[in-house]
């Protein structure tokens, strides 16, 4: 018996559907059997399951629907995911603007209307069908949806799929057997879902009571359905198993590599663990080859910065520096620079730790520490090569940096990272490191910091006006805001309800002219240098994503994110 019965009995009767006799007798009996009072009234046969459906629907004011005489279009069906459609057992029937209509089974749960608006971002309205043809129409309408992580976690906890527990399972030595089949397929859905979902990390992550796992997709972590507990052990070795690392040893960190072709695309998983309180924790970084962006425009320049940046990448020599914290793009932008020199006069060499995208037409050197072969050692043999442009994957101590600004004072062209905040502040890191002023001045020609942020769905894209408070996040900077037409995502299937879909980067540009080589020859503090790049005409991080922020690319929310830390503005 549920808490609506005596409320459904009392329309029924009030409408003359059944007697007051038969209502009491009904209740009674959903009572002691514990059953749903409409259960009860069809097996006795007081009313039949239909009359009863349309008496609550027309009390509601709810329109009641066949769906076996109605088709669906297959766009009204991909607004709503599968996952979605199938927990809250509804059908998606029309939609007109705004406003998506929606087949369910009773009148009476205004709750998943209610979750459904907040899940599509869109108002929902709700029409009443029988639920076995909602089963049927499920059936019909999402019979094509490829097997998630989700619909084989449903079949291990329900015991339809019997799964061996414990780290007994996966041999050492990689032969697989017919009980661990299901563990070997739940690792690879949850790959394939991970790059279904555009997601760059795959974060399985051992907790007290919990295995989560977690997808970064546009650089935000997302968590996902998470197996169970006991199944920890199993994933987690087959996953080392797969990138070639000792499942034996959970003592110490171990890195790996997993090549493994989905859906048609060569995919590279950098594989990391490392020893945690509850197990170990993996992280699988994941490098698709043919998806990489290369051209300056996708990158997010704008057309004056990419101007200045083609003419800075097209010098001779010198230094030419990328900055940001980990995971903001810069060996993405670094690619972006070769591909776009790279022609057949041109000899290009690049040292990274690891070569993440192989790029035709170029050399690229592995760095391997364990036999020596470090970033200081390989740029001095690669400089007997007769390069004209060397690319460093990151500048790390004093012999890396020397060796990288010598070889752009004796006329090679070097792009290179460094991880500090803003652009000025590199001038100083490299000081730090040990490089002297003067060949810092005399070698350096630009330095350019940037970040990503995620770019706005084009599928749900729509005006809108922000908060004050919003406003007032932004400081002066709102002014130049408040006159324009700004735009954000409303969330759709597209985006996965994000709102969100890719990203771009915003950048600050700090060339050096002689001015500024005199202050770093005087060692001027980075905050002196600053602001004076910033009288010289470079824009910040902010300034740059506020330009992107009216041109309808991202959100004023997603610049303030990712530069909080900017107090000049």
């Amino acid at each position: 018996m549920t808490a609506n019965d005596e409320y459904i009995v009392e329309i029924l009767e009030s409408v003359g559907l059944i007697t007051r006799a038969q209502a009491e007798e009904a209740l009674t009996a959903a009572r002691e059997e514990d059953k749903d009072v409409q259960d009860v009234l069809v097996e006795k046969e007081m009313a039949s399951k239909l009359d009863i459906l349309k008496t609550l629907a027309y009390q509601f004011g709810m329109e009641t629907v066949s769906l076996a005489n109605m088709e669906v279009t297959q766009e009204v069906i991909d607004f709503v995911p599968n996952k979605i459609a199938r927990r809250y057992k509804i059908v998606p029937v029309y939609k007109n603007e705004n406003t998506l209509t929606v087949a369910l089974s009773d009148p009476l749960d205004v709750e998943t209307l209610d979750s459904l608006r907040y899940l599509l971002k869109c108002n929902v309205e709700g029409v009443v069908a029988p639920a076995e043809e909602i089963e049927v129409a499920l059936n019909h309408y999402y019979a094509h949806t490829p097997e998630t992580v989700e619909t084989m976690l449903e079949e291990i906890t329900e015991g339809t799929v019997a799964v061996p527990t414990g780290a007994e399972i996966l041999a050492e030595d990689g032969e697989a057997t017919e009980a661990d089949a299901p563990i070997i397929k739940l690792v690879s859905l949850i790959i394939l879902e991970a790059f279904r979902s555009r997601a760059s990390d795959i974060h399985l992550e051992p907790l007290a009571r919990q295995f989560r796992v977690r997808y970064r997709i546009d650089g935000v972590l997302h968590e996902v359905e998470s197996p169970p507990k006991r199944l920890q052990s199993a994933i987690i070795s087959r996953v080392k198993i797969m990138a070639n690392m000792k499942i034996a040893e959970k003592r110490v960190p171990q890195d790996g590599r997993i090549q493994v072709n989905v859906m048609g695309r060569d995919l590279d998983l950098r594989v990391s663990s490392i020893p945690t309180n509850h197990g170990e924790s993996i992280v699988m970084r994941i490098l698709d080859k043919q998806g990489l962006m290369l051209g300056l425009p996708e990158l997010g320049f704008l057309a004056d910065d990419q101007k200045v940046f083609e003419r800075l990448i097209g010098l001779p020599d010198g230094i030419l520096l990328v900055t940001g914290p980990t995971g903001s793009g810069k060996t993405t932008t670094l690619y972006g620079c070769l591909n776009e020199i790279n022609r057949p006069d041109r000899k290009i060499i690049t040292v990274e730790d690891p070569v993440e995208y192989q790029l035709s037409g170029i050399n690229q050197v592995h760095v391997r520490s364990d036999i020596g072969l470090t970033f200081a050692s390989a740029l001095r043999s690669i400089l007997r090569q007769a390069p004209n442009i060397i690319m460093i994957g990151e500048i790390r101590d004093i012999e890396t940096a020397e060796i990288a600004v010598n070889a752009s004072l004796t006329g090679h062209l070097v792009f290179s990272t460094l991880h500090t905040n803003d652009a000025p502040s590199a001038i100083t890191r490299l000081i730090d490191i040990g490089v002297k002023p003067f060949l810092v001045a005399s070698s350096t020609r630009a330095i350019m910091a940037q970040r990503l942020v995620r770019k706005i769905c084009p599928k749900c894209k729509e005006e809108y006006k922000p908060s004050e408070a919003e406003y007032r996040l932004l400081g002066p900077a709102a002014a130049q805001l408040r006159e324009a037409q700004l735009f954000h995502g409303r969330g759709c299937n597209e985006c996965n309800l994000t709102g969100y879909r890719g990203r771009l980067g915003i950048f600050e540009i700090f060339v050096i002219n002689d001015e500024v080589r005199h202050m770093i020859y005087e060692q001027t503090s980075a905050a002196e240098l600053r602001q004076r790049a910033r009288e010289l005409g470079m824009r910040t991080l902010r300034e740059d994503g506020l330009r992107k922020v009216i041109s309808g690319t991202t959100t004023m929310e997603e610049v303030l994110r990712v530069t909080m830390g900017d107090s000049n503005l």
